[in-house]
């Protein structure tokens, strides 16, 4: 048996005990000595069945029928003698539960809220993330709407300016250094517009979170919640909101550079071969590395709206919750990524074709690359669509990021019993009752460090 504490069996001494397997039996005279006697063990008939023929005492159920409990009398007819009932057991007490009865069911854990009170799993993740946009749609589409318009409007700016087309296809006669050069300044204005609008869509994310995880917190209690009370509590740290939205996108992106830049500059220089090797093997290695930190630090945002950290310590305090359960937090949140992708893709079709529609453009030139220009007829219906589709998808990933936070610190830290006693719950603390509605939900999860 392994010594560690909790492997040893009970009595049994510990395996570095001196003199232990050396000690000598107890000296017992022969049995055919004169006047040797072997001794009866205490409450032990002196006469006992002959050797390898007991079977299996009755009265326990499920260890010997009717056919055992003949084979056990004959063997005791047999030999003549009885086994005596001292100290025996014959079985539960009259009016117990017997052993065929069923163990009692678990009690159900309380439920103030959109969640159990317990470790949620992967489902009940998502379906508290629904049910909160469903109880306080008000709240939850109001603040949506807003940051989904404004980062559109952005987007939308963005593209309409410093993108003219996916790509030119290059003339007749052109001479195949122009038509590289053309090429490379294209592949540079999409990626820079590219770069552009995913970095105002993930800080327009990261505000939804961190605005969205006050009403979640609440919505876990039971509550109620209104815009201006969201504002409220959200306001004093978004301050440090912003720093943290500030910092998350450039880290990711000096790792993109750090991992793109050797291969772009080798390819300009005129190794193109060797450049392009380089910016592959490069580019897989930072979107590693970014993918890596950003399920590292994915829960930064809901530990600096509810705890009241600063960027630095929320960052610390998000890698703290991850730690040993990074692939389940990676898993949780493509699970979610892929929700958003699938309402996206559902609201999205349809405003493309209407884009199509409404604003002239060729489809088949946008598919062969020979489109000139965009129209803003039809980047404006574009806009409209993905305004629509981020007012419905925020609260859903705002929500699982939250709930995954707090999910995090119940398995880890007891949050639970917190949240209970918060909540008003009977038998969670003498003043619960008293202290519920003056305890704001981030008060709830003002303590860093619980557990650790």
């Amino acid at each position: 048996m392994n010594d560690s504490p909790g492997w040893a069996s009970p009595g049994s001494a510990p395996s570095d005990e001196p003199d232990r397997g050396t000690q000598e039996p107890a000296q017992q005279p022969a049995p055919d000595e004169p006047g040797a006697e072997q001794p009866a063990p205490p409450n032990w008939s002196k006469q006992q069945p002959p050797a390898s023929q007991w079977s299996s005492p009755t009265g326990i159920p499920g260890q010997g029928g009717p056919a055992d409990q003949n084979t056990a009398a004959d063997t005791r007819a047999r030999a003549g003698t009885t086994i005596p009932a001292q100290g025996g057991w014959n079985g539960p007490p009259a009016g117990g539960p017997g052993w065929g009865a069923g163990w009692a069911p678990t009690p159900p854990a309380a439920k103030p809220g959109v969640i159990p009170l317990r470790p949620l799993g992967v489902g009940e993740i998502l379906d508290g993330a629904v049910s909160t946009m469903r109880a306080h749609w008000r709240t939850v589409l109001g603040i949506s709407l807003v940051v989904a318009v404004v980062s559109q409007t952005l987007i939308t700016v963005v593209t309409g300016l410093w993108f003219q087309g996916p790509g030119r296809a290059p003339s007749i006669g052109q001479s195949s250094r122009s038509a590289m050069a053309d090429l490379m300044r294209d592949m540079l204005k999409s990626l820079a517009t590219s770069g552009a609008t995913a970095l105002i869509g993930l800080l327009a994310t990261l505000i939804a979170t961190g605005l969205l995880t006050m009403v979640t917190s609440r919505a876990v209690l039971g509550r109620s919640v209104t815009t201006g009370q969201a504002w409220q509590d959200a306001r004093g740290q978004l301050p440090r909101l912003f720093g943290l939205l500030l910092l998350l996108p450039v880290m990711l992106l000096a790792i993109a550079a750090a991992g793109l830049a050797p291969g772009i500059l080798i390819a300009a220089t005129g190794g193109v071969g060797v450049g392009l090797l380089l910016i592959l093997f490069g580019g897989l290695a930072a979107t590693i590395v970014s993918v890596w930190l950003g399920v590292r630090y994915s829960l930064a945002s809901p530990a600096l709206m509810l705890e009241k950290q600063g960027v630095i310590a929320s960052m610390r305090r998000s890698a703290k919750l991850v730690r040993g359960s990074w692939w389940r937090v990676l898993g949780i949140q493509l699970l979610a990524y892929l929700m958003v992708a699938v309402v996206e893709f559902m609201i999205q079709i349809p405003a493309t074709l209407i884009a199509f529609a409404a604003g002239g453009e060729s489809l088949l030139d946008w598919a062969n690359g020979t489109n000139d220009s965009t129209s803003w007829t039809f980047l404006t219906v574009m806009g409209i669509g993905a305004v629509i589709s981020s007012t419905l998808t925020f609260p859903l990933s705002a929500g699982v990021t939250a709930l995954l936070y707090m999910d995090q610190r119940i398995r880890r830290e007891a949050l639970d019993l917190e949240l209970a006693r918060a909540a008003g719950l009977p038998g969670y603390g003498t003043d619960a009752a008293g202290t519920a509605d003056a305890a704001a939900p981030a008060d709830v999860h003002t303590d860093p460090t619980p557990g650790s």
